[in-house]
Formats: C-alpha cells, structure tokens, sequence
C-alpha cells in the first residue's frame, strides 16, 4: 500500500501511475472536502454555470507527452485565453502588444517591424538584471512598466518589483504583432465536462482510495507509517517539518470574491480583466460564462484580492525564501532514502503551471519508482 498525502494534480498522476503500472493499492488522504485540488471546479445551482472555486485554470502546454496524457481521461476542447487590462479608463491587450502600446503610449504603430523598433527604443538595457523591475523595464521599457507592471506587482506581492527576483515578472510574455492571445503554445484547452471529472476518471480505478477530510498530521496520530511501503507527500514542506521549529516558508494567497449578477449577459468584454491601478483593491475579474461558450440567462465574476494569509498560491521569491527552501530541500532529500517524497509545487516550493506538474510528476515517478 502506498500512501500519498494531496489529491491535487501531482497526487492524482502519481496514483495513476502507481495502480496502473505497478499495479499496487494507493490510499490519498485529503484535508479539503473534495478533490482536485485548485483545480476544483462545479456547476453552479442559481445559474447553471461551470466554474472554478479558486480561480480558473487554463490549461496550455507544448509537451507532447503531457497532451497525450490528458487526452486518456479528459474530451478537451480548444480555449485561447484573452486578457485585458484595465487603464486610463479603457480596455487593453494583456500582454502588451501592437494595440497596447498605441492606446498608452499614445503611438500610432502598424506592424512588427515599427513595433520591434519601439521596443529596441525604450527597453531599459542593464548588464546584469537583479530584481523584478528590472526584468520588465527590459521587456517593455519605463512607460508600460509604470502602467502595467508596477502597482500591479504590488497589490499581488505586497511588494514592488524590485523587492523581488527577475524571474517573477520574466513568466509575461510581450507581443509584437496584434496577437491577443495570454499564451502561444500548441495546445490551449478547457476540459469539456470541467476539471472535476477530468479528477474522478484518473482516479477511477478499484486500487485507489481517497480518503477527504482527513488532515496528515491528525492521520499520522492513529496510524502506522510504517504500514505503508512509500508516503508522497504533496502539501507545503516546510509544514512537514514543522516540529524542527524552522522559520516558515513564505507565501501569497487569495481571497476570492464571487458575485452572481441576474438577468445580464456579460459583466465585461473577456473571462479575465486586471486592475493594476491602485484605484480597486483587487487584481483581476474573472467572467466564467465566456469559458466553454457557456449559455445561461446570468453571470458570475470572481474579484481577486490577494493576500498573506490563506491557502499558499504563489511562493514569494525572494532571497530569504529561497535560502530557507533550500535547508528544507536537504532535509526532503535525505528522507527519499526512507521512501518519503516531496512532489509537486508546494512541495518544491515553486509555481508549476498544470502541464509542468503532470510532466513533474511522470518523471519522478519513472525516476523513483
């Protein structure tokens, strides 16, 4: 019997695994009342809308193995995700392309060569890039990292760009053409049925329990470790070792703010709308009928306000953090030798997007098992 702790992305794929191919009995334990993790999603009563507890998830990738992979337990159906920001009282393209720049910017740009040439313009060269601010003025130079990037990165991180690490404001993309699309990878898709369902068909299989409500420290008080033959554990690592009384790891959160608003068809132009003003006190809007062409006679959003104190989102990258992460990375590594692993992105510390935790946990499975 295996023991795995999280029936989020990376403990389900690792269950997956280990009943199908070594053809051993799994148990997950889950502290939450469901599974999926963040992943979690449900049909909403009043309006009959599809939509996601914690935000949404867009799946994207350009990995062959991981699109083979859901393709086994999912129909998907094709969703290129459109961004917009909302500044100096109008809706523009996130990321920043072509469009972006001439209605903040004030120019007037009509192709990738003179787009090119803008940016070569106004990017900010540094000969060794050290902090967040940095990286975007980099990219998009002083004017759009003051419109886009700067107050925004603050209301998220409860810091400015140069409090944190380059590679936090690296993962935006810059365009420089008229593509609106959030991402350009291959494959960008929803689960037809939703990403529950795509949860319960990994899970369906006789050799696997999942055990919700059941916290690991309160499940370790009445039950033998021992018993099992190897234990994944898939939460905040710096919570398993909390008896060694560590600083703890750092992390940012959200608080999700739902409104359902009767009788209107949509509330703004696409599913996600950022605020990086510091007018609001929230991030973004997500609209969850423009996912999946869903169809009903109302609509809910979601407000994002981000926070210190909640389920971990997004670890805080930062010199100190990684420092400590990397104490706490010594101590997981030694207790692989007594078959307990740390998988996935609270257990590594680091924001996987969905494709980079089922390619993850595929590859420490070959690895370890």
């Amino acid at each position: 019997m295996y023991l795995i702790i999280g029936c989020g992305l990376s403990g389900v794929v690792i269950a997956q695994q280990i009943t199908d191919i070594l053809k051993k009995n799994v148990l997950i334990i889950e502290k939450r009342n469901h599974i999926g993790g963040n992943c979690y999603d449900y049909i909403d009563d009043d309006t009959n809308i599809l939509l996601n507890k914690y935000g949404p998830h867009f799946f994207h990738t350009n990995d062959e193995e991981v699109w083979e992979y859901i393709n086994r337990f999912s129909e998907w159906e094709r969703y290129e995700h459109i961004v917009s920001g909302y500044i100096d009282n109008k809706y523009v393209p996130i990321p920043a392309n072509i469009s972006t720049v001439n209605k903040l910017c004030k120019e007037n740009i009509k192709d990738e060569n003179e787009m090119n040439k803008w940016l070569q313009q106004n990017q900010v060269k540094y000969d060794n890039i050290t902090n967040g601010e940095e990286m975007a003025k980099s990219r998009v130079g002083e004017k759009l990292y003051e419109k886009i990037f700067k107050n925004y990165t603050f209301k998220q991180w409860n810091m400015y760009p140069n409090e944190l690490k380059p590679e936090v404001l690296a993962r935006i993309p810059v365009r420089n053409n008229q593509d609106t699309r959030y991402f350009s990878d291959k494959y960008q898709v929803l689960p037809k049925d939703g990403y529950t369902k795509f949860f319960e068909n990994i899970l369906d299989n006789p050799l696997i329990e999942v055990r919700l409500n059941t916290d690991f420290f309160e499940f370790k008080k009445n039950n033998n470790l021992d018993n099992y033959k190897e234990i994944i554990y898939t939460g905040p690592i710096d919570h398993y070792f909390t008896s060694l009384g560590f600083d703890k790891l750092e992390y940012r959160s959200i608080n999700f703010v739902f409104e359902k608003h009767f009788n209107m068809n949509f509330y703004q132009p696409v599913a996600q709308v950022n605020y990086p003003n510091l007018d609001e006190d929230f991030t973004r809007i997500t609209e969850y009928k423009h996912c999946l062409n869903q169809k009903s006679n109302h609509t809910i959003i979601s407000k994002e306000y981000s926070c210190s104190d909640g389920e971990p989102y997004y670890p805080i990258m930062n010199d100190k953090n990684l420092n400590l992460y990397k104490k706490y990375k010594k101590l997981a590594e030694e207790l692989r030798e007594k078959n307990i692993h740390f998988i996935g992105r609270l257990a590594n510390y680091k924001y996987f997007n969905m494709d980079q935790a089922i390619k993850n946990a595929l590859e420490y499975f070959n690895k370890y098992f």
